[in-house]
């Protein structure tokens, strides 16, 4: 069988976190970026195209995210990496907090297994991608959609479990126009937490993945809050605390940090969702910064390839 010799893939953004879900949980969005592989009969390597939202800060050679995710599953299964052209086109903004990097390593490893004849699994993909980015919540809702809980297994193998999001959930990204690096937002961190925040975040996970599953208002109201990141990374986000008021006023479940930030995603249900992201736009305009404010529903099925 001829494997192909094109492919596209759309892969969506994510959001990490959700509040107490610290570095376990996360769920893809509506707002996407889009991946174009196609195998050259000859050299250079690589050859990277880019358009859209901040393009012109795109790596063009060997040290692209997505390139080397590409060579890296070429390597996983014994085969040298063929030379190839990457266009990407971008709708997911860079070093925001909702995982940009994690679409380029998803498109880049589900990109090569199609061109090479689909020799692993999704699972296996989801697994290496895994390693590659890290930590899980980025990575496995790109690949996989929807909303995903990773934990690791008895035997140190990731165990995803998909959480149910009650259709009556939506989520309002406000992304402002200033970046923060995620390796910023890890060091703000303590390296060590009292046993109190431990169970305070543990009990609160729990009651998120009921709320979101349910739908109910008080649960959500209540699980949104975190002691493991949030607490100290707002400090790294001007107008943070008046945007989270707004959000609130305006009848917002809550308010999080997505990812590492800086950009903040409300909880709404979805007949108050237009309400709560004029007040965040208001609120952030106030503070004298320009955001983009949108509501965004689940994306629930993650990676799309067309070839």
């Amino acid at each position: 069988m001829s494997h192909p010799t094109s492919v596209a893939i759309a892969v969506p953004a994510t959001t990490a976190n959700i509040g107490p879900g610290f570095d376990c949980l996360g769920a893809a969005l509506t707002l996407y970026n889009s991946f174009t592989f196609s195998l050259l009969s000859s050299p250079p390597a690589v050859v990277i195209t880019a358009t859209g939202t901040e393009a012109a800060r795109v790596s063009t050679d060997e040290s692209n995210l997505a390139y080397k995710a590409f060579a890296k599953l070429y390597e996983q299964i014994g085969q040298s990496v063929p030379s190839v052209k990457i266009d990407i086109q971008l709708g997911v903004p860079l070093a925001r907090g909702l995982g940009s990097s994690a679409t380029a390593i998803a498109a880049g490893m589900l990109g090569a297994n199609i061109l090479a004849g689909s020799p692993l699994s999704l699972e296996a993909v989801v697994k290496l991608a895994v390693d590659i980015e890290g930590h899980p919540d980025n990575v496995v809702p790109a690949l996989m959609g929807g909303c995903r809980l990773a934990a690791k297994g008895v035997n140190d193998e990731w165990q995803i479990c998909d959480i149910p999001w009650h259709p009556s959930i939506t989520a309002i990204a406000a992304i402002p126009n200033f970046e923060l690096s995620t390796a910023e937002a890890r060091r703000v961190l303590p390296t060590s937490y009292s046993r109190a925040d431990a169970i305070f975040n543990t009990a609160h996970l729990g009651l998120l993945l009921r709320g979101l599953e349910t739908g109910n208002a008080d649960w959500l109201q209540a699980a949104l809050q975190d002691r493991i990141h949030q607490p100290y990374r707002q400090a790294l986000i001007p107008g943070y605390e008046a945007v989270h008021q707004a959000a609130i006023a305006a009848g917002a479940y809550g308010l999080v940090i997505s990812g590492a930030g800086p950009t903040l995603l409300a909880l709404a249900e979805v007949t108050q969702a237009e309400q709560v992201q004029a007040a965040i736009a208001t609120a952030w305009k106030d503070q004298t910064i320009d955001a983009t404010v949108q509501v965004l529903q689940i994306d629930h099925k993650g990676a799309i390839a067309q070839f």
